[in-house]
């Protein structure tokens, strides 16, 4: 844990500040911008990148994972530069818990591996890398995403041990407790062998 620095009133309103950028579905405005139809009505429902790439458009779904981790890393970098570490920790939290519970979409948002990668990126970039190449390996070889952001999300406390990060330790284990409870339905699919590989409409 960082050492907390900041007043209460600071730190609530990165909490808030950290959400409402979380919380922007850039799936789903690029999915209506270039015409890919409605992304809640298509293959899982879910606004993030693996399904924008179900429409079958892979810019789209780049230009979707690229922003989804940038807000997270905005968050972090703001807060960072503004207040400090300890405000970067709970601007992260709550942009990760934005975008996958946003209010402008019923609290129906992504499952935030893009988020979540890019808040490992900003809070430490050689535990981001890791990560990310931890997610491209497992990608790889399985071709598939779930399991890929599954893994990324189980070896990132590991990561930061490594790397010497530990007083986001608590934080990196908080998101990837998150990360698994959103992806429930997925480790379900997973072991019963069901689980679509990415570019599977």
């Amino acid at each position: 844990m960082p050492v907390i620095e900041a007043s209460f009133g600071t730190l609530a309103l990165w909490a808030v500040l950290g959400y409402l950028l979380g919380s922007i579905p850039f799936g789903l405005v690029l999915a209506k911008a270039m015409d890919l139809g409605d992304l809640r009505q298509i293959g899982s429902g879910n606004i993030g990148a693996t399904n924008v790439l179900r429409t079958g458009s892979k810019k789209a779904a780049a230009l979707t994972l690229l922003l989804d981790g940038a807000k997270g890393a905005a968050a972090v970098l703001l807060a960072r530069w503004i207040v400090g570490e300890d405000a970067a920790q709970i601007a992260a939290l709550f942009a990760f818990l934005g975008h996958c519970y946003p209010v402008w979409l019923n609290f129906r948002g992504g499952k935030g591996v893009a988020t979540f990668l890019g808040i490992l990126l900003a809070l430490s970039w050689p535990v981001g890398l890791a990560s990310c190449a931890a997610w491209l390996f497992t990608a790889l070889l399985g071709r598939i995403s779930s399991l890929a952001a599954l893994v990324a999300a189980a070896t990132s406390p590991l990561w930061m041990l490594v790397f010497g990060v530990t007083q986001a330790l608590v934080l990196g284990g908080i998101l990837t407790l998150l990360l698994f409870w959103r992806h429930s339905s997925n480790i379900a699919r997973l072991k019963a062998g069901t689980e679509p590989r990415v570019g599977q409409k």
